[in-house]
Parts: C-alpha cells; structure tokens; sequence
C-alpha cells in the first residue's frame, strides 16, 4: 500500500512514499525560538533519514505533542508561560498535513505533557508553570470538549529558584487504562490519580503518591514495556530512578536511584526524557548540559539498571528523544542546535551509533512517529 506525501509546506514534493520503507514524524517546536509550528517529517525506517515535508503554522510554542491509538488525531499542548493553556485537536491527514479541529483551555499555564488514554476517550495534561492537571473529553470527530476536572497541586521542595511551588510535568497512564501517573517536579513527587471514565474525573490516589529525593525534581516517566518495573528520570538531580510496579495496585516501590552522568563530570547539566527500548533490555535519558543520551542495562529480574555509556548528541539541549519501534534507531531532538540526529541502536550492547544523518528542525522539543494505518 502506498500513501502520496502530496504537501505544501517548507522542501514539499510530490512522492510516492512506501509505509514500508517511510513513516511521518511530527515535531513539536518552540515558535518563541524561531520554529514556525508543528512539523511533518519523513522518517526512512531502513535508514534513519529525516526529511521534513510540511509544517502546521498557528500555534505558539506546541511543545508536546502526541498522537491517539487510531492515529488519526494530534493534540498539542501550546506552553504559555502565563495565562490560560491551550491544547489544540488536529486530524491527521492521509499525507500527513494536519487539520485544525478545535482549541480548548487548560485552566493552567504553561501545559506541556500530553497524553491520550486507550479508548481515545479523554486526554490528560499536565500544566507546568501553573502546577495543574486536567481532564479532557474527546468528541467522536476526535476534537475536544471542556475540561471534565481540574486538579491544582500545592506544595514546594528545597531547591529556591525551581521548586517554590508546584509544577506538574509529565502525565503517564498504566497499562489498565485506570490509573495516571503525574511526575511534579515541584514537589518531589509522582502524584497517582483514577480516571473514572463515567464521570471524567480524577481522584487522587495518595496512599500510592511516592517521595523522591528532595531536589531532585521528577520530571518525566516511563513503564518498563513488558516487566513490573517503571523508571523515571529526574531533571535537577541529573538521576534515573527504577521502581518495583505492583500492576494490580498500581504501587511503586524505589529500588534504586543512578546518576545519568559520567563518573566525575561536574558541569551544569539537566536531564529531560527517558525511554525504555521496545525489548525491554535497556533504558535510555537525555542530558541537557553534557548534551548526552545516558544509556542503561535492564537487569532481568530486578530490573536494576547498570551504566552502559554516554553518547554525545552531537548538538545542544537535547530535550526530547525517540526510539522507533523496532528498536533499529533512537532519534534525538537537539533544541538549541536546531537539528534531529538519528542514531543505530546496538542490539546487543545497546550503545549508540551516529547514523550519518541529521535534519534541519528549529528548535525541536518533541517526537512522536505515526503509527501504521490500513
């Protein structure tokens, strides 16, 4: 089957492109550094390749975005620093142009996570600067509703000048589709919530709410793909932290906290993203700072991660990062250098490879490659 990338966006041509052989990949940007929108790109899944094909201009600084499990529809979280948020619904073209469905609000500033639930029923954000979580129906067309609820968080840690109050930065949903995990790195917590699908509310879970260490600031989190494990990766303590995952409970049990930087490197750092590859053996996180992709080996049966090495991003900020499903290629987003960089994923040792490619992207922030559609 083929699909026709017929775009009119920045370097569109008229192809004939193979789901085989090519998958979209959108990019979520800051337009406050000089990005335009939401780009559409060409990901050659046999060698790496990015080739950008279009962009959806409109939307001020869309800086996560995600797509539903149909793959028709892209919501995008636009991160005002002030004010009411805003995340958009677009449809997801046959050529992967996008199509503007709707705008609703957040009801706190600054949203940058989102996530859509299985049944595509609802989406859950998570506003950073205004420390706040809210619940989002999805109409049939795939646009959204008014928020269902809104929950604000309270609190503070210890480090002065970025944990003076709240900030809720990522928002996971189990495998079950019940439960929603929110890393708050303004608190030092992962704060767990129910979804009640009937009513469209969130209720607080906080027998299940887990303390990280203070300053450490858990900014986003990941489910092991196949294990009773979940990482999560801590943007101020420059540390990935494993958890034992109690699925029928939704517990979380740390086991075990490991620095994402090289042994005795002290520049100023952040880390930002954490991945799991698809098989399960290894574990993956950004550093801003040493400009880094820290990898990690799985451990079988604990689950406790042992240092792999470090790969250089071979740009600035790499926020955000994205491993393909197959596990052939990790692809990172360099914010202050303007460019995607793929590289091959070893198999065996799970180290990184510079694959020879790089895009031209302004400031990327955000990946997330389109599934296959009949």
């Amino acid at each position: 089957m083929l699909w026709s990338a017929n775009l009119t966006g920045n370097g569109a041509r008229n192809e004939a492109v193979s789901v085989n052989d090519e998958r979209f990949l959108f990019v979520g940007t800051y337009t406050d550094l000089g990005a335009e929108g939401i780009y559409t790109c060409r990901l050659n899944v046999a060698t790496g390749a990015v080739e950008c094909v279009d962009v959806q201009p409109g939307i001020e600084n869309p800086t996560f975005v995600t797509i539903d499990p149909s793959g028709e529809h892209l919501y995008a979280a636009s991160e005002h620093v002030s004010g009411d948020g805003e995340v958009s619904a677009y449809a997801i073209n046959r050529n992967g142009s996008l199509t503007l469905l709707n705008i609703e609000h957040t009801g706190g500033a600054g949203p940058c996570h989102v996530q859509v639930d299985q049944t595509d029923s609802y989406v859950v954000v998570a506003n950073y600067f205004g420390g706040s979580v809210c619940l989002l129906p999805i109409q049939a067309d795939g646009s959204l509703g008014a928020r269902t609820d809104f929950v604000q968080h309270h609190g503070s840690s210890v480090n002065p000048e970025r944990q003076r109050q709240a900030h809720a930065h990522c928002v996971m949903i189990d495998r079950a589709n019940t439960l929603v995990y929110v890393c708050d790195l303004g608190l030092d917590a992962i704060v767990v919530y129910r979804i009640d699908h009937a009513t469209g509310r969130l209720i607080e879970q906080p027998d299940l709410t887990v303390r990280a260490e203070p300053g450490d600031g858990p900014r986003h989190f990941s489910f092991h793909p196949t294990a009773a494990y979940a990482y999560a990766v801590n943007e101020l303590g420059s540390s990935v932290s494993a958890y034992d995952y109690e699925a029928a409970t939704g517990e979380l049990t740390v086991k075990q906290r490991i620095s994402a930087l090289p042994e005795g490197w002290s520049g100023d750092s952040t880390c930002a993203d954490i991945h799991a590859s698809p098989d399960g053996r290894f574990v993956y996180a950004s550093n801003r700072g040493h400009n880094s992709i820290a990898a990690f080996a799985v451990e079988s049966g604990t689950g406790r991660l042992t240092p792999v090495g470090h790969s250089s991003t071979r740009g600035e900020i790499p926020r955000n990062f994205l491993i393909t499903p197959e596990g052939r290629f990790l692809l990172a987003a360099n914010q202050n250098s303007d460019t995607i960089v793929t590289f091959r994923v070893d198999a065996d040792s799970g180290g990184l490879e510079f694959s020879g490619h790089v895009a031209a992207v302004p400031a990327p922030v955000c990946l997330q490659l389109l599934p296959h559609r009949d």
